[in-house]
């Protein structure tokens, strides 16, 4: 067995590392043709020797590592996450199975950071104002601006525009809440005495800077007395909590928008109040307003299987490596969510290797990508799909996302032999027929696509990494077990997961995968997607 082989090269990685309900089925159930006649790959020998190769005995066995204490959870970014990355590819690298990247490494590095409160001040004429006292801000600037373009209330609407004549790209702009009015009160872009959307107390501050930011303006000063103390008071609360929600690190510089107290205002444009009319005002400004978000350290790991036949297109397999670490002094060992995705795709991998031993490689390559950031939001298989597909999305076929399918669900009545689907019709019935057909053929789980519904309130389509591929049109399927009362919670062990279960829904990705992998046409997309 490979496992202590591998499980010797993960401590050693580690220490260098650290040194440095019922079926309700809303899809067609009536499949017309048979793998046989439509989907029977070119190949000469039956999968069934290479999918007895995933066992109960190895995924217990990677499972009770996974999700040990050891791993602390595997937190996005933290020294558990680092352990659970060193031990996937500890497991590729016994296999053979070589990383994804062109540079050779398993890890495609992920820029996360950690939103927090920019600090510094704006200086102006011979005032300087610090963040929170005269100003809020909750995005950084460090530039010069030698004058400023008043734009009044900063509206454009058919027959009226705060912005005729003037060019306000790459400037600094001073803009005001409301909108003009005439003698009687009624809104002059509305006609009546009902504000329109550039009046709107909560509205209009939106739809202004988005038409600044459309005209290219850099940086924008909001002047609205009435909401600006709403503003401080969110400023001083994310002051206060020290910490802020996980995202992608951007690398475009997005407009600054900066919230105007009354003193700063008036050393703005001492007539704000009552000149509406736009114009450049030679007044310097200078921010000193840095960033302070905290950098996240953390990566996804990507492996391949090359194609024999048709190396240039794809089938990705993914499941999210993290789970969300340690509450107080209690460990979320994640073993359902999702230990068992992630040692799932493990054993899936050694038994397409072992098919590829023997000269049954599949004619598609296969892409294990296991992803960091899913329970922050998605964050790892955006960045594949959003930011840096190792592989053309053009060229990507399908994606089977796995993510909890060691235990069973609750609310579940009937046979505890089942698996939750979803999407697998979103897009490609053919998919869909595929999916139903493999099962009947392989492994005879009860498919129940409760979850599938578009009324689903749960609404798990959106919320797992498979989403990420469905945006950009690539058919997918989602395999789920539901949650359970261990969801997200400490008591998600490995000691309770059903590793029968387990192993027969395993072999049911891997059969779909190899079918997939070895038909003679993708699946091909072919339900209207509603935008």
């Amino acid at each position: 067995m490979v496992l202590m082989k591998y499980l010797w090269l993960l401590t050693l990685s580690i220490t260098v590392l650290l040194s440095c309900n019922s079926s309700q089925k809303t899809v067609e159930e009536n499949a017309e043709s048979s793998i046989e006649n439509k989907a029977q790959p070119n190949i000469t020998k039956d999968p069934v020797s290479f999918a007895e190769m995933i066992t109960e005995e190895e995924l217990k066995e990677y499972l009770y590592t996974y999700a040990s204490d050891e791993f602390e959870g595997r937190e996005t970014g933290e020294p558990g996450q680092k352990k659970a990355v060193e031990f996937i590819k500890a497991v590729y690298e016994e296999l053979n199975i070589p990383p994804a990247q062109a540079n050779g490494d398993y890890f495609q590095k992920v820029p996360l950071e950690i939103s927090r409160v920019p600090q510094g001040s704006i200086a102006l004429k011979d005032t300087s104002f610090e963040q929170g006292e005269g100003f809020v801000t909750f995005t950084s600037l460090e530039k010069s601006f030698s004058s400023i373009v008043y734009l009044g209330y900063g509206i454009e609407e058919e027959g009226y525009s705060d912005y005729e004549g003037l060019d306000v790209t790459g400037k600094l702009v001073l803009i005001k809440a409301g909108e003009p009015k005439d003698e009687m009160g009624r809104s002059i872009i509305s006609g009546s005495l009902v504000p329109s959307v550039w009046g709107n107390a909560s509205d209009g501050i939106g739809a202004k800077v988005a038409l600044a930011e459309s005209k290219g303006a850099l940086g924008i000063l909001y002047y609205d007395l009435a909401y600006y103390p709403r503003y401080q008071n969110y400023y001083n609360f994310n002051v206060e909590a020290e910490n802020g929600k996980m995202r992608l690190k951007d690398s475009v510089q997005n407009t600054s928008l900066v919230l105007v107290g009354a003193e700063m205002g008036n050393l703005l444009y001492p007539t704000i109040e009552t000149d509406h009319s736009p114009k450049v005002l030679d007044t310097p400004v200078e921010f000193k307003v840095k960033d302070t978000n905290k950098f996240v350290d953390s990566e996804n790991v990507v492996a391949i299987l090359r194609g024999s036949e048709l190396p240039d297109e794809y089938v990705v397999i993914s499941s999210h490596l993290d789970h969300i670490g340690i509450t107080g002094e209690d460990i979320n060992n994640g073993a359902d969510d999702d230990g068992s995705g992630t040692v799932a795709m493990l054993e899936i991998a050694e038994a397409f290797k072992k098919a590829a031993l023997e000269g049954q490689g599949p004619k598609r390559s296969i892409v294990f990508l296991h992803v960091t950031g899913e329970e922050k939001g998605l964050f790892g298989s955006q960045y594949y799909t959003d930011y840096d597909p190792i592989f053309p999305l053009s060229k990507t076929v399908t994606n089977l996302n796995i993510d909890m399918i060691g235990r069973t669900d609750p609310k579940r009545e009937g046979e505890r032999n089942y698996i939750y689907l979803i999407g697998s019709d979103k897009l490609s019935t053919e998919l869909h027929q595929l999916s139903e057909e493999v099962n009947e053929k392989y492994t005879q789980i009860e498919l129940d696509y409760t979850y599938n519904d578009e009324n689903d309130p749960n609404r798990f389509y959106y919320r797992s990494d498979h989403y990420n591929f469905a945006k950009n049109e690539i058919p997918i399927i989602f395999y789920f077990n539901g949650t359970h009362a261990d969801y997200h919670k400490p008591g998600d062990t490995p000691d309770k997961i059903n590793y029968d279960l387990l192993e027969n829904r395993s072999r049911l990705v891997f059969y779909t995968a190899w079918e997939i992998a070895n038909r003679e046409n993708k699946p091909k997309v072919d339900v209207i997607i509603s935008k």
